[in-house]
């Protein structure tokens, strides 16, 4: 776990003793399950999950009622993704005590991704390779203030706020798929057979076919070792 400045300054001070109380958001109610666990293995006097959501509109509701410390935060969500859910509670703060501070947790280690998140808000960004003890440090080092990277992340973050890379014409490039064609896309281009896709993703193979069919034809290209080389042209692998 490798740590670096964040884009700016964060909430307030952090919770204080106790445990720190989190709130997970993730669409997959199998893998929330499995946070959960992990949790209760590796930090069982540190961390309290109070609450899990599903999209965007039940993590905001969560959120207002439970007043996390922490806000463990999927990138990919129903109603939105991760950005929204971060910028619905910037507009409607709450009215006393600090803000929750925002940790990513997904899938995607994508430098759009990375950096739109930590633009959104978030104080850090771990991949879900993560380790239950890793986690349960990530999430305490970002309740008291640190802003906390999987080793490869920071430097994303890092490049993008020099400038080095363009993130706008990732964007474009991005914008004809949808997220979960993103992900699909990603595991892909990195080699994943079909069968590993369907079991990271939660999803049948047959998902998986019909979501690179739609990639490949929205992105022209013919093949996956076409797919690979975009990708990896625009640094999403």
């Amino acid at each position: 776990m490798t740590q670096t400045p964040g884009p700016g300054p964060g909430p307030g001070p952090g919770p204080g003793p106790g445990p720190v109380s989190v709130v997970v958001v993730d669409d997959h109610a199998m893998f929330r399950r499995g946070v959960r666990a992990e949790l209760a293995g590796a930090g069982a006097e540190a961390i309290d999950v109070r609450a899990e959501a599903a999209d965007v509109d039940e993590a905001v509701a969560a959120i207002a009622q439970h007043r996390p410390d922490v806000v463990l935060l999927d990138v990919h969500l129903p109603g939105g993704g991760g950005v929204e859910v971060m910028r619905r509670l910037a507009l409607a703060p709450p009215s006393d005590g600090p803000a929750p501070r925002f940790l990513a947790l997904s899938v995607s280690d994508a430098a759009e991704d990375v950096i739109g998140t930590i633009r959104g808000g978030a104080r850090g960004y771990v991949t879900k390779t993560i380790t239950g003890p890793e986690l349960v440090s990530a999430i305490q080092r970002v309740a008291d203030g640190d802003a906390v990277f999987s080793p490869r992340l920071a430097g994303f973050v890092l490049d993008a706020f020099a400038g080095s890379i363009d993130v706008a014409a990732v964007d474009e490039d991005l914008d004809r798929l949808t997220e979960r064609e993103r992900e699909v896309m990603r595991l892909i281009a990195r080699g994943y057979a079909y069968k590993e896709v369907a079991k990271e993703l939660f999803i049948s193979i047959k998902t998986v076919e019909t979501h690179m069919s739609s990639v490949l034809r929205k992105l022209q290209l013919s093949s996956r070792h076409e797919l690979t080389r975009w990708a990896s042209d625009r640094r999403l692998l």
